[in-house]
C-alpha cells in the first residue's frame, strides 16, 4: 500500500472519531481523584539503610497489592514517616540514607518523587549522633527540629517551603543539671522526643555517658527523664519537668513515640533503662496541664512481673490505648529476637481501668518489631494495625473496638514489610 495515500484517510478517520467524542450527548469525563491513599513498606531491615517502596492508590487498597510499581519511589530510609495533613516528611534521604528531613512529593499520576531536604548543619556530626530530623509541627508555615550540629538549641523550619527559620537556643536549660558531672559526655534537647500542645513545645533533656556509639541512647546518666517545656509564642524555656525512674525516652525513629487522646491528653512512651527494655513505661500529660499527672502511669511490669520487655508504641482514641508488646523475653544481637522473630503483640488498655488489664486483640498476627513503622493509625474513620510477619502475613488491619478484634483490610505481596498507610489531598 501507498503509505503517503494512507495518511489522509488515517487523518479522516481520527478527526471523525475525535467529533464523535466530543458530541454533547456523551456525559462529562470523571474528574481525576484527588485523594492519594500513600503507602510505605521496608524490604531491608537487615542492611541497616532500611531499603523500601513508597507508592500512591487512587483509592482504598483492596485485597492484595503490589507497592513496587513503575510510580513508586524505591530507595532508602523506608522504616517509616512522619506525617502532618498532606505533608509527608522523612528522617533520612532516600539516595544515601542521611539523616535529616526529607519532603516526600506525591504527583496527580500517582507517581512518588523525593523532595526537598534540610541536612544538618554539620553532616559529620548528625553521622555520629543519631537523631537529626527529629520533627514536630505546629502547621504549615512553622515546625522545630533537632540537628546534631547545635545540640542544644532546636531548629525551627517552615514545613511548605522547606527552609531552615532560625533556632531556639536553650544551652541553660539544658546546663541547669549535671554541668559539673563528668561521667555526662553528651547533652542535648530536642534529641528524642519533640511534641506541641496548648501552644507549648515540649524536648526531653538528654544527658548521655557515652561517646562511642549510639551517643545518647540508652546511656542515660540520670534514673529520670527530663523534659523542657517552651513557650512557642515567646520562645522562652518556662521549667523542666520530669519523668521518674525510667531511664531513656525513646529509641527515635520514624514513628513518634507519642499520641494524643480524642480529649488532648498527651500519652509518652519510654522505653526503659536499655534497648531490652527494663522500667518501659507510659505517662501521661492531662489535655490542659503541662506536669506529668502524678495519678496515672502504665509501667510494664504491670503487664509481666518479670518486667523483661517495653513498650514500643502507643495510639490513643476515646480513653483507649493500643499498643504492643513483647510476649518472650527480649534478646538483642545479630541473631536476638528482638528484631527478627514474630514476638510483638497488640494489646488495648481503658485507661480508666483501675486495675489495668491488658487486652489482647484478636486477629491481627504476632509478627516482628514495629520499630519505625506506623503500628497503629486511623484514615477514613478506620484504626489500621500493621500485621507484618516472617512467615508472610504482611498487610494492615481494621480494628473494631466493640469486639476488641481485627480484621484483614488488604495486604502487600511485594515491596516488603507494611511500615506506614497515609492519606493526602493533592491541590
Amino acid at each position: 500500500m501507498n503509505i503517503r495515500k494512507f495518511l489522509p484517510m488515517l487523518t479522516l478517520a481520527a478527526g471523525a472519531i475525535t467529533f464523535t467524542a466530543c458530541s454533547s450527548d456523551d456525559p462529562e469525563p470523571i474528574p481525576e481523584s484527588k485523594d492519594k491513599y500513600v503507602l510505605i513498606t521496608l524490604a531491608d531491615r537487615v542492611s541497616g539503610t532500611k531499603a523500601g517502596f513508597i507508592s500512591a492508590f487512587d483509592e482504598y487498597p483492596t485485597g492484595t497489592v503490589s507497592n513496587a510499581t513503575a510510580g513508586s519511589l524505591e530507595g532508602q530510609g523506608m522504616g517509616g514517616w512522619r506525617v502532618y495533613e498532606n505533608m509527608i516528611f522523612k528522617m533520612f534521604r532516600t539516595s544515601d540514607y542521611a539523616t535529616g528531613i526529607e519532603k516526600i512529593e506525591v504527583q496527580s499520576d500517582g507517581s512518588v518523587l523525593a523532595g526537598q531536604f534540610i541536612a544538618s548543619k554539620n553532616p559529620s556530626a548528625a553521622a555520629q549522633y543519631f537523631g537529626t530530623g527529629n520533627l514536630v509541627i505546629l502547621d504549615a508555615a512553622k515546625g522545630f527540629y533537632w540537628d546534631a550540629a547545635e545540640p542544644t538549641k532546636i531548629q525551627k523550619f517552615n514545613p511548605t517551603t522547606m527552609a531552615n527559620t532560625g533556632s531556639l537556643d536553650l544551652t541553660a536549660a539544658v546546663n541547669a543539671r549535671g554541668q559539673d558531672v563528668e561521667a555526662i559526655k553528651f547533652r542535648a534537647i530536642g534529641q528524642k522526643f519533640l511534641a506541641i500542645k496548648n501552644g507549648k513545645l515540649f524536648a526531653n533533656i538528654t544527658y548521655a555517658t557515652r561517646d562511642d556509639v549510639q551517643i545518647g541512647f540508652f546511656d542515660d546518666y540520670y534514673p529520670d527523664v527530663y523534659i523542657a517545656v517552651i513557650d512557642i509564642a515567646s520562645g522562652n524555656h518556662e521549667k523542666t519537668i520530669k519523668i521518674e525512674d525510667t531511664g531513656s525516652i525513646a529509641y527515635i525513629n520514624e514513628n513518634h513515640m507519642y499520641d494524643f487522646d480524642t480529649n488532648g491528653d498527651l500519652y509518652i512512651v519510654t522505653q526503659g533503662r536499655t534497648a531490652l527494655g527494663g522500667k518501659s513505661k507510659i505517662v501521661r500529660i492531662k489535655s490542659n496541664a503541662t506536669e506529668i499527672d502524678p495519678t496515672w502511669e502504665l509501667k510494664f511490669s504491670d503487664f509481666r512481673a518479670a518486667d523483661n520487655g517495653k513498650f514500643a508504641n502507643v495510639f490513643a482514641k476515646d480513653g483507649r490505648l493500643i499498643f504492643t508488646l513483647n510476649t518472650e523475653t527480649l534478646t538483642g544481637g545479630g541473631s536476638g529476637n528482638i528484631n527478627s522473630a514474630d514476638i510483638w503483640k497488640f494489646y488495648s488498655l481503658d485507661v480508666n481501668d483501675a486495675t489495668k488489664t491488658f487486652n489482647p486483640i484478636t486477629g491481627v498476627p504476632v509478627g516482628t518489631n514495629p520499630g519505625a513503622a506506623m503500628a497503629a493509625i486511623e484514615i477514613d474513620g478506620q484504626i489500621l494495625l500493621r500485621g507484618a510477619t516472617r512467615s508472610g502475613e504482611n498487610g494492615y488491619y481494621t480494628y473494631d473496638p466493640t469486639t476488641n478484634s481485627a480484621t484483614l483490610s488488604f495486604g502487600v505481596n511485594v515491596g516488603g514489610a507494611v511500615s506506614g498507610f497515609h492519606k493526602v489531598e493533592l491541590n
